[in-house]
């Protein structure tokens, strides 16, 4: 029973498909984890209930090969006696060639029993070897799954790992960026663009301030040549505009 429940673990391992259940599994680490170890003390229990079928299949075909070379030497000695007594009843001797007879046909009957025994095992071997290959068969199955779960894993750590680095690279670009204006960067940006626009009207009022200097010059300038002109007037001179 031991060993029919281990070939049906083994079967429906082996069966199992693995991206089904990854797919349906809430943490899919976590079930990748749990089925190498599902798998890996599968294994070990598979081994081990082949390793003693293995056993009990020698141990049937060194019966088997026993019954076979026990067959055969009662064959051999069955012929000896019958030879031994023909020599026997030839010379005369017929009392001593029955005897032999006699153990010629109990050699025989060993012979009979034994190939009987020998024809009796030869089912259960052939039963046990086909048991056993189909173990071995499971058994190598098993272990591609095992090689498979390790990849899977393997794979899926990397990938979560490469999504962890995206996203702390995703998380670390956003808490820079310049068109933030929550960000540190922006509102340091905010704060110069202001400076700027200071130092710009700045500019602009020193700007009017010397235009208005200028002009003041421009007055002064019109004031000077209308006293002149008076004064002429009143020395009889012309008043006219002076000439270019």
């Amino acid at each position: 029973m031991a060993k029919q429940s281990i070939f049906g673990r083994i079967s429906t391992l082996v069966k199992a498909n693995i991206n089904a259940l990854l797919d349906s599994a809430e943490d899919p680490q976590k079930m990748l984890d749990q089925l190498v170890r599902d798998y890996t003390n599968n294994i070990a229990d598979a081994e081990t209930a082949i390793a003693e079928t293995i056993g009990n299949l020698r141990l049937l075909e060194r019966d088997h090969d026993e019954d076979v070379k026990a067959a055969a030497e009662w064959g051999n000695k069955a012929i000896a006696a019958s030879r031994k007594a023909d020599e026997l009843r030839a010379a005369g001797n017929t009392t001593d060639a029955d005897k032999f007879d006699n153990l010629a046909k109990i050699a025989l009957q060993r012979q009979i029993s034994e190939e009987n025994e020998a024809r009796a095992i030869a089912p259960s071997i052939a039963a046990q070897t086909e048991v056993v290959e189909k173990l071995k068969d499971g058994l190598n199955g098993m272990k591609q799954k095992l090689d498979q779960l390790r990849s899977k894993r393997s794979e899926l750590l990397a990938r979560a790992k490469t999504a962890e680095a995206q996203n702390k690279v995703h998380d670390a670009v956003k808490s820079i960026d310049v068109l933030d204006p929550t960000s540190e960067l922006g509102r340091f940006e905010d704060k110069v663009r202001r400076q700027e626009a200071l130092a710009a009207g700045k500019a602009e009022i020193a700007a009017s301030s010397i235009d208005a200097q200028f002009n003041q010059l421009e007055d002064i300038g019109e004031l000077t040549e209308v006293e002149a002109r008076l004064a002429a007037l009143k020395t009889g001179g012309n008043a006219g505009a002076i000439e270019q």
